[in-house]
């Protein structure tokens, strides 16, 4: 199974002020009072007037991410940390092979990273995306790190995040799906009946 991603993610006003006016920003609710904003190339002309430019041979320690952060869209999300931290996350697995990167800007300039990784031999709390998670101030809980605390393995690609957006999913979704069905299979209508009189076996 494979996973793409390629996201902006912070603070849920603080994406919501900013994209407020932009035609092609979908929001999708993360826990914690995050949301995840796709990155599409849509987006990218939309926001620095050009089309997004790729590397060409892949991501590396020296060039981290797929997505050249060119200096109009690296500006622009270090202004957007002015109002609090800012992370671009990537990541791309097939088969459990692949890599992840993440960079952090906060008070208008990088705070942290970029980071890539493609091992990922270290703890998980080192992970590049989960570093950038915590960084962010993602809190502990009960999902195993910060990359599953918001929910970033609901989605499996971009156009997976658009959907979860457009249908202003929470990123409980699918926790209150199998809830629900669990309620519906458990509910009065679903047990079954009550023995009857002895009648009803056909013995009266």
């Amino acid at each position: 199974m494979s996973y793409q991603l390629s996201a902006v993610v912070a603070d849920i006003e603080l994406l919501r002020e900013q994209t407020a006016d932009l035609d092609h920003a979908v929001l999708a609710a993360l826990r914690q009072d995050f949301a995840l904003l796709p990155v599409t190339p849509q987006l990218v002309q939309e926001l620095t007037g050009r089309p997004p430019d790729f590397a060409t041979d892949g991501p590396c320690a020296e060039r981290p991410f797929e997505l050249v952060l060119s200096p109009p869209l690296a500006e622009l999300l270090a202004r957007w940390s002015t109002g609090g931290p800012v992370a671009y996350l990537e990541a791309e697995f097939t088969g459990g092979l692949g890599h992840q990167s993440a960079v952090v800007w906060l008070g208008g300039d990088v705070s942290w990273g970029p980071r890539y990784d493609n091992a990922l031999d270290r703890p998980r709390a080192e992970w590049p995306i989960n570093t950038a998670l915590t960084r962010l101030g993602v809190e502990p809980g009960a999902w195993i790190d910060p990359f599953a605390e918001l929910g970033l393995h609901l989605e499996r690609d971009t156009d997976g995040w658009l959907a979860h957006g457009r249908r202003g999913l929470s990123a409980d979704y699918w926790d209150e799906l199998a809830d629900e069905w669990e309620l519906r299979q458990s509910g009065p209508h679903q047990q079954p009946l009550g023995p009857g009189p002895v009648g009803d076996w056909g013995n009266a």
